[in-house]
């Protein structure tokens, strides 16, 4: 399942790297025949408009749309769990789930950053990328149905995902709530946010405060300050199969 690896680079901070790839993902895409037509053409177009596109632009774009707020954040659990301690345990879960398959993150990646999450599922079988899709396809549901609502390319990603399980009605159950919601990205929303962090920010663990609210913001400066050591990584074809419908 190459294509799970460039949706996961997809939603990286964009790089000079990863628009010099673009060719290659859009052959990639191209071929995924879990996707309708239309979607591999959405997708192609998107890559053509990144590989295009001013490269300081685009990285505007990603922080408005990830770096400011947590409607949008590619933290799987913290649409779960928030800041609990919940989150916590599942993210050890989801290690221990890594490591017995082999897959080993470096001390910079949180397990439930959605990119990782779609690294590890190309390295499985296509039946347990489809049962691990299905497992989170409410939150990749609600993740297209607020990034559509802001307009936003990247909703092609968990559109695409979902569309490879067949559960592309899982945006429209949640369009009608995130077209009522307020954005939690405006000044005065993040300013709230940021006087809530000053007064948390005592937490007395470590694992309080990798559960802080600014952990997808911490997550996203990493990947920034890391990307020179993550090239773009296609992973060799897994052997035809279709995905459940």
């Amino acid at each position: 399942m190459r294509s799970l690896i460039v949706l996961a680079r997809l939603l990286d901070y964009p790089s000079a790297e990863l628009q010099q790839a673009a060719a290659d993902m859009q052959a990639i895409v191209a071929n995924e025949a879990h996707l309708s037509h239309p979607q591999r053409a959405a997708l192609h177009g998107w890559i053509g408009r990144i590989a295009s596109t001013d490269l300081l632009d685009l990285q505007a774009d990603y922080v408005a749309l990830f770096d400011k707020g947590r409607a949008t954040s590619l933290l799987l659990f913290e649409h779960v769990h928030g800041e609990s301690r919940d989150r916590g345990q599942a993210m050890v879960d989801l290690l221990e789930q890594y490591r017995q398959a082999g897959f080993e993150l470096s001390a910079r990646e949180l397990p439930d950053y959605l990119p990782v999450f779609l690294e590890y599922l190309s390295t499985r079988d296509e039946a347990d990328i489809a049962q691990q899709l299905s497992d989170i396809a409410h939150i990749l549901g609600l993740l297209a149905a607020r990034m559509r609502e802001r307009e936003s390319d990247y909703a092609l990603v968990p559109t695409a995902l979902l569309a490879m399980i067949g559960a592309d009605t899982a945006i429209d159950a949640h369009a009608e709530a995130v077209a009522k919601e307020a954005r939690d990205d405006t000044p005065a929303a993040l300013d709230a946010v940021w006087e809530e962090e000053a007064v948390r920010f005592n937490a007395k663990s470590d694992e309080d405060c990798a559960l802080q609210s600014a952990t997808g913001r911490r997550q996203a400066e990493l990947k920034r300050q890391s990307q020179a050591e993550m090239p773009i990584r296609i992973v060799p074809p897994a052997v035809d199969a279709s995905l459940g419908h």
